[in-house]
């Protein structure tokens, strides 16, 4: 998962870094391990300046100084797949044609083909193992057919419009050409988000994408808009286009946005993120009620995982009359673990995260209510505190169904094997993470505690629950390849492979094994260079 965001000052002579290093700091919760930034100033030049690691880190005042120009992308992330290597932070750049700089959120399906494709056919070099680099050279080569010395709007349409019809999967997309603009498009099927917003200034309108509406309220920028499914939109200073370039599809948005992702103050494709996770307690509520009742089981008191399932467990405590209690305080300053690589990692970083207070635990029947459970890392780890502090019984109760199947639209659940839930009964998951009982949120009340919002969004994406891919094309073979690049050891694996070509053991031009990632002909750059542009971070 990442986080996408694009610039456009309507006076040039201001530098748009500032507003974006804030707007990314706002992101930071869809990827923590690496960020970036490329402005536009003077004559198309660009200004880079990119590294791993979390914003604050990355930008500090004399960082965003080097950042010159009124319009730029940035791009916060972690990986889905392939490696974690300085190369891969976004946006990503060529200079062909005419500049472009561009950052993706999500996961194509198709790469191995496209892959060949443009080795063989359209010659372009793919220099790392993201296959955001491969949308953005689709694009370009898409834009190099025109063979115009200048192009126009109705060009970038039908260059993104051609690339949807090549490539399959997830893409949220911002782009910048040098001098020109930026661009935004989404894939015909919407399963990842960004909108568009407007901002009065002195001389005239900002405008800005991002993923989440936030970033537009902290801001200051009003009339949010989501791009739609399959739309484009290209904005300039003399104006803003918009235009559908794809065929009809099935809108089907990301269900897990709102279960965990999304902040709860972003409103995404019309849904308060808030509202839904106050509808998921609602409805999980009837279903615990139910459960408890059935085993003849009584609740002392309900305790939310924080921080994304506050809002659930409020409701669902109101609604079954049971009191609500902050049972654990949080370590402000650790990472989210789910999208934290390496299971050792996740692992130790739960207890630095939290902490239990005997004084809610202690001799009481406890529901914990938590958004989800993935791998069962947090959660036994979290459980065996509560009972370390003296709770009687943990029952858990989870806003959504049983994950079950890998998520190929850029949500890292690797290994359908690592899933606490697959091949396992309820009360197997209940005893693989330590717990007196486990009780699942449905498919349905899921699907209709954020649809309720907005009826017209016909069915979500939810093929973490399901194994159903609203795109199609999803192998068993494509799903065993994705496993394999995706696993924790593979990562660990790439992370010693990093340090190797620093000259700390053998390495060939920079990568181990790199037909597993990327099947490409030609010279290859060392997997730490950036290719192409000047990277300001770090330099005096």
């Amino acid at each position: 998962m990442c986080g996408i965001l694009g610039l456009l000052l309507h006076d040039p002579s201001v530098d748009a870094a500032p507003d974006i290093c804030e707007g990314l700091s706002l992101l930071q919760h869809r990827g923590q391990d690496a960020c970036g930034i490329v402005t536009c100033g003077p004559k198309g030049r660009f200004f880079q300046c990119k590294a791993n690691g979390m914003v604050r880190d990355v930008f500090d005042e004399k960082a965003i100084s080097k950042l010159i120009g009124g319009m730029g992308v940035g791009h916060v992330r972690y990986p889905t797949a392939g490696s974690s290597n300085h190369a891969e932070a976004q946006p990503f750049y060529v200079n062909s044609p005419y500049g472009i700089v561009f950052a993706h959120n999500g996961n194509l399906i198709d790469g191995p083909s496209l892959l060949q494709y443009m080795d063989a056919t359209a010659h372009r070099h793919i220099n790392t193992s993201s296959d955001s680099e491969l949308l953005l050279n689709l694009f370009a080569n898409n834009l190099q057919q025109t063979g115009k010395f200048r192009i126009n709007e109705d060009d970038i349409f039908n260059a993104i419009g051609g690339l949807m019809k090549q490539c399959t999967g997830a893409y949220a997309c911002v782009a910048m050409l040098a001098g020109f603009g930026i661009i935004a498009f989404r894939d015909p099927n919407g399963i990842r988000p960004v909108g568009v917003a407007s901002r009065r200034s002195n001389s005239g309108k900002d405008y800005l994408f991002a993923s989440e509406s936030i970033v537009a309220d902290a801001l200051g920028f009003s009339e949010w808009e989501d791009v739609k499914p399959g739309e484009a939109v290209i904005i300039t200073r003399s104006g803003v286009s918009r235009k559908r370039v794809a065929e009809h599809a099935t809108f089907a948005p990301d269900i897990f946005e709102f279960v965990y992702f999304a902040r709860p103050d972003s409103v995404l494709d019309g849904i308060s993120v808030y509202r839904s996770r106050m509808a998921m307690g609602d409805a999980l509520a009837v279903e615990v009620d139910k459960v408890l009742k059935e085993r003849g089981i009584t609740v002392d008191v309900v305790i939310p995982v924080p921080d994304t399932s506050r809002v659930a467990a409020l409701n669902l405590a109101q609604k079954l009359n049971l009191p609500y209690r902050e049972g654990f305080i949080k370590n402000r300053y650790v990472g989210r673990t789910f999208i934290m690589p390496g299971q050792q990692i996740r692992r130790k970083n739960v207890r630095r995260k939290l902490n239990a207070m005997a004084l809610e635990f202690s001799g009481k029947n406890v529901l914990l209510v938590d958004d989800s459970i993935v791998r069962g890392t947090t959660s036994k780890e979290i459980i065996q505190m509560a009972k370390d502090v003296g709770a009687k019984q943990v029952i858990v109760a989870s806003c959504a169904p049983p994950i079950r199947y890998s998520n190929v639209y850029g949500i890292d659940m690797p290994s359908r094997t690592e899933l606490v839930a697959y091949g396992r009964t309820t009360q197997e998951i209940a005893e693989a993470i330590g717990a007196d009982l486990v009780v699942f949120q449905t498919l349905p009340d899921l699907v209709a505690s954020v649809r309720q919002f907005n009826p017209s969004i016909p069915t979500f994406d939810c093929s973490v629950f399901t194994g159903e891919y609203v795109t199609g094309g999803v192998s068993e073979e494509y799903l065993h390849q994705l496993e394999l690049l995706r696993a924790d050891n593979v990562k660990n694996k790439l992370a010693a492979n990093s340090l190797e070509s620093k000259g700390e053991g053998s390495v060939v031009n920079g990568f181990h094994d790199r037909e597993t990632m990327v099947a490409s002909s030609g010279p290859i750059n060392r997997a730490d260079d950036t290719v192409g542009l000047h990277n300001t971070w770090n330099v005096s």
